[in-house]
């Protein structure tokens, strides 16, 4: 036997005791991320413009970051943090590889210098489940 779903019963609870359907979105979308090179000071300048414009903006420090400029990519991201106030816009950033010499050193002193402001950590790519077996 099936039950019909009239409009004015739509967003009546399917059971006794059962919560309300939702009426809205449980959370916000994130359809635009706008990836930041945060170690050229070129392309950081220009945050207060781009902030509005996207829905993220991630500091990205892992793979399109060169060797050499890891170090100065997590300096640029927490600077970035700091001198800019995000509204409604999302901060993440997307940390060096897990068995790499840098991500230890990206968790703790983001987390530390900037942490009130960051909403996500995006953890690198991974080849498959044996990269994070602990996760």
């Amino acid at each position: 036997m099936s039950v019909t779903r009239t409009p004015a019963c739509f967003y009546r609870s399917l059971a006794i005791g059962a919560p309300e359907p939702l009426r809205a979105l449980p959370v916000k979308l994130e359809r635009m991320i706008h990836f930041i090179p945060p170690h050229i000071a070129k392309i950081t300048d220009k945050l207060p413009a781009i902030i509005p414009t996207a829905d993220v903006i991630l500091g990205n420090l892992e793979d399109a970051i060169p060797e050499d400029a890891k170090e100065a990519a997590r300096n640029g991201f927490i600077k970035m943090a700091q001198n800019n106030t995000f509204g409604d816009t999302g901060l993440w950033t997307r940390i060096n590889s897990l068995n790499s010499p840098w991500a230890l050193d990206d968790i703790i002193e983001i987390v530390t210098k900037v942490g009130d402001k960051l909403d996500v950590i995006m953890l690198p790519k991974v080849e498959g489940p044996w990269d994070y077996p602990e996760l």
